[in-house]
């Protein structure tokens, strides 16, 4: 429900008519359907993660991945490397690690390795892939088709999953969920929509928004969880948090 309502958001955001042979000869195309897989199998490979290896471990695989398009960025694309902005982000990666952390979290790391470097190396490739498309191939007014089409592919495999497991009867279908994913689908493309438009800002490098926007959601995610769901924040945590406000004021003026 998610990727239906994140898919028809885009194309009714989008200011070109949808048009299928137009969609399929695009030169983005194929990496749109790339990133819809990707979208999909990462997000079930993190809820395994959740469960075998703890919340935390999952939330620091995935925003640690934050080095890879930074590195992409920093060799590819010639972006800055000053002194400033490298200690900015190595103090982002603790940031994460100290945020995520929470206390009496069950964190087990002796088995299970595979899954936290799956989803470490899938969401680095996603944020990389993103970053790729986004400078060579996307046209001006094209981030609404293309996030749409991201959004179809991730829609198109995740019900050919559902209707598997209604056939095998591993399905509890739950009517919560059609209006969980529908307002998660309204977030998940403004965040897709606007990250883009960011990356296409010519005053913006890449390397600087991966490392702002990964630690600001860890940041974020923290302060919301002790104001909403009361939960508590260690020594560490707060020390992570303005870890990561000063990482994010060295990356942004380096």
């Amino acid at each position: 429900m998610n990727y239906i309502t994140a898919f028809f958001l885009g194309l009714s955001l989008s200011s070109k008519p949808f048009n299928l042979s137009e969609i399929v000869e695009s030169s983005w195309f194929y990496g749109a359907i790339g990133l819809g897989m990707l979208f999909i199998i990462i997000f079930n490979i993190m809820a395994i993660v959740s469960q075998r290896n703890g919340l935390s471990v999952a939330s620091v695989a995935t925003k640690m991945s934050v080095v890879i398009p930074v590195i992409f960025g920093i060799y590819v694309y010639d972006e800055s490397t000053g002194l400033q902005k490298l200690f900015g982000i190595i103090l982002a990666l603790f940031a994460v690690v100290l945020v995520s952390i929470k206390p009496k979290s069950n964190v087990r790391l002796k088995h299970n390795l595979l899954f936290p470097f799956l989803v470490f190396l899938g969401s680095g490739v996603i944020d990389t892939s993103i970053k790729y498309l986004e400078t060579f191939y996307i046209e001006d007014n094209g981030i609404p088709l293309f996030s749409a089409t991201i959004f179809g592919c991730a829609a198109i495999i995740g019900l050919i999953i559902l209707t598997t497991k209604k056939l095998k009867r591993q399905l509890k279908f739950n009517r919560l969920s059609l209006l969980g994913g529908f307002v998660l689908g309204i977030v998940n493309y403004a965040s897709i929509y606007y990250l883009l438009k960011a990356l296409d800002h010519e005053s913006l490098e890449s390397s600087t928004i991966f490392t702002v926007n990964n630690v600001a959601i860890v940041m974020l995610s923290g302060l919301v969880g002790l104001i909403l769901f009361k939960e508590k924040l260690s020594s560490k945590n707060w020390l992570g948090v303005g870890v990561a406000i000063l990482s994010i004021l060295l990356v942004t003026l380096a």
